[in-house]
């Protein structure tokens, strides 16, 4: 871990210890198709797919916060090693590690301020007249 990624997270509390790891029902792995393989084994091309993983993990994670259980977005360095655990095909790289089950009765969830709405959007009104 860089200082300055140290220094981010300080005050987040993490560390290398990652007990929900260890004790969640559940360790989803979403992966990421950077290409596709077809039948006669050609690389085929895959648009987006960081951004569609991305996308599916937002609505995982709503899904999993709406049946009342509790998850985290866990990003190991190097993470590799999950596609070979695994048995992932090399097309295949891990993008996230999401533990998932109920909170501890002791969790600690950080108090995070968000940017107002105005600072990261812009409103245009369309003209009507066309």
């Amino acid at each position: 871990m860089p200082p300055e990624w140290r220094d981010a997270v300080a005050r987040l509390g993490t560390d290398a210890h990652k007990p929900y790891l260890e004790v969640a029902p559940w360790l989803v792995v979403l992966f990421v198709q950077t290409h596709g393989v077809g039948p006669d084994g050609a690389r085929l091309k895959h648009y987006y797919p960081r951004e569609s993983a991305g996308i599916a993990a937002g609505m995982f994670l709503a899904a999993v916060h709406h049946m009342g259980l509790a998850t985290l977005t866990h990003t190991p360095s190097p993470m590799h090693f999950l596609g070979e655990v695994l048995g992932r095909p090399s097309h295949e790289t891990a993008f996230l590690l999401l533990p998932v089950g109920f909170a501890a009765e002791d969790c600690w969830v950080p108090d995070l301020q968000r940017k107002p709405l105005d600072a990261v959007s812009a409103w245009y009104e369309a003209d009507p007249t066309g």
